[in-house]
């Protein structure tokens, strides 16, 4: 996700790093995915402990959903495999309240279940080491939940309705179980199989590798895991896909609307030299596909394997160009944030500065200014970050991805740039990402990585730029 007010004008302030010690050349390394039966080890997110169960483990969703935009309702059945950790006398994830159930099972064996509070409780004991399979039939029609933030494009979250009758979603740092039963928490990555039944005449896009598309059931496929709010779904009419080929015959699928996405076009184009100048530096494209599709909201998502869009992202009278800084900050977060993410939304800074530092370094070399002259403006930007919003390391719930975890947390990679060059940090970023791809991370493990990686002690520089109440000098 990016903050467009305080992003577009660090890209507009962006210089260029000297580069010279990055191998443009040297073949990007392929990452070994750990976690690829969906394993994950779930913990209580203490900013939103309402969302969320640790007590299970989803290893897998099913998704086999259809929209019937006349009714404006949603049909769904999910099917979920989960691991239980915990014991417990009941299942419970999250679905919002919206829905009625049609029917619940456990194991292929009728369970009672209730939709309430946002949470779907199934009464069925759970045994601590068991794997189980929850089969919930549901329906209703859709509607997304506040968005606890004072962000200039912050918009309610989760699976929106259109007036004619489209959908569309984007959920951070919640919002997935407006659509489907979830464990609706970053540490419960899983693997997803989603297909998608629309009336003839449209189209329905959702994260994850494009499959097979028969008759008016459109199907994806994410065989790495996913947090659930990476997962995306747009349904439309009237949508054009543009297929290129990106690094390695990468394939990417760019979904716009004619008539309303033009002028992005030739930006979105872009996506094959992007990716190669993010693989130059942080190494092979994490997952078998990649993406974006335009929607109608103000927002910009790195949904996994393909980015989401607002096609309100730029006022009429923004120059496109802005779009550029945009998609590189998205493209980067499927590395930083998708391949591995945080745990819990305290560490959201795990994300969001590692993007705002690629897209700063990406802006200046394409404009041709001195990244210290970027460094220098956004610690005023930081400063005033850190006085409105607090530290980095320890957000406010009510503030969920402002700007103080964007710029303040690229500033401390650009001091561990500093301190150790080009080769020693992009080894880092690039070491970072293929030791931990699939799973959820925090800031304990990040600060034991980066000393075990350079051999040197970057404790006390990194606890400063994410726990300091002014800008560390």
């Amino acid at each position: 996700m990016r903050v467009l007010s305080i992003l577009t004008t660090a890209v507009l302030l962006a210089g260029c790093t000297s580069s010279g010690a990055v191998d443009l050349d040297r073949p990007p390394q392929p990452l070994a995915v750990g976690n690829i039966d969906g394993t994950s080890t779930p913990v209580a997110d203490p900013v939103y402990p309402a969302y969320g169960n640790p007590s299970v483990d989803v290893l897998h969703y099913g998704l086999a959903l259809a929209w019937a935009p006349q009714t404006k309702t949603l049909t769904g059945k999910a099917t979920v495999k989960l691991r239980v950790l915990r014991a417990a006398p009941a299942l419970k994830l999250d679905l919002s309240s919206p829905y009625t159930l049609s029917s619940t099972s456990v194991d292929g064996v009728a369970a009672q279940g209730r939709v309430a509070g946002g949470k779907l409780t199934v009464d069925r004991a759970l045994t601590a080491g068991t794997t189980v399979t929850l089969v919930v039939e549901y329906q209703g029609t859709p509607a997304p939940v506040p968005m606890p933030s004072h962000r200039g494009d912050a918009e309610p979250l989760g699976l929106t309705v259109t007036d004619a009758g489209e959908l569309w979603t984007m959920q951070e740092p919640f919002g997935a179980s407006t659509w489907y039963p979830s464990n609706d928490q970053p540490s419960d990555k899983a693997l997803y199989d989603i297909s998608i039944t629309v009336p003839e005449g449209w189209e329905a896009v959702a994260s994850g590798t494009p499959g097979p598309v028969t008759g008016g059931t459109y199907t994806y496929r994410s065989t790495q895991p996913v947090a659930t709010y990476l997962t995306t779904l747009a349904v439309g009419q009237d949508y054009q896909v543009a297929r290129l080929t990106g690094p390695r015959d990468l394939p990417i699928s760019l979904w716009t609307r004619p008539g309303k996405d033009d002028r992005f076009l030739p930006v979105l184009r872009k996506a094959p030299q992007q990716l190669e100048w993010l693989e130059a530096r942080f190494g092979q494209y994490p997952f078998p596909s990649a993406g974006a599709v335009i929607v109608p909201s103000r927002s910009a998502m790195e949904t996994q394997q393909m980015v989401t869009i607002g096609g309100d992202v730029l006022s009429q009278g923004t120059n496109v160009s802005a779009l550029d800084g945009i998609m590189l900050h998205e493209y980067a977060h499927q590395w930083f944030g998708d391949a591995v993410g945080p745990a819990v939304w305290k560490d959201v800074w795990l994300n969001e500065g590692w993007a705002t530092y690629a897209e700063a370094l990406y802006t200046a070399e394409r404009d041709g200014y001195d990244i210290e002259d970027w460094a220098r403006r956004a610690r005023k930007s930081d400063a005033d970050a850190r006085q409105r919003l607090g530290p980095p390391g320890n957000p406010r719930a009510d503030s969920f991805a402002e700007s103080n975890v964007y710029v303040c947390p690229a500033l401390m990679l650009h001091e561990l740039h500093r301190a150790l060059g080009d080769s020693a940090f992009f080894a880092l970023a690039r070491a970072w990402v293929s030791q931990h791809a699939g799973t959820a991370q925090d800031r304990a493990a990040f600060t034991a990585f980066v000393n075990k990686q350079t051999g040197r002690d970057f404790t006390k520089l990194i606890d400063a730029w994410l726990d300091s109440p002014t800008t560390p000098a």
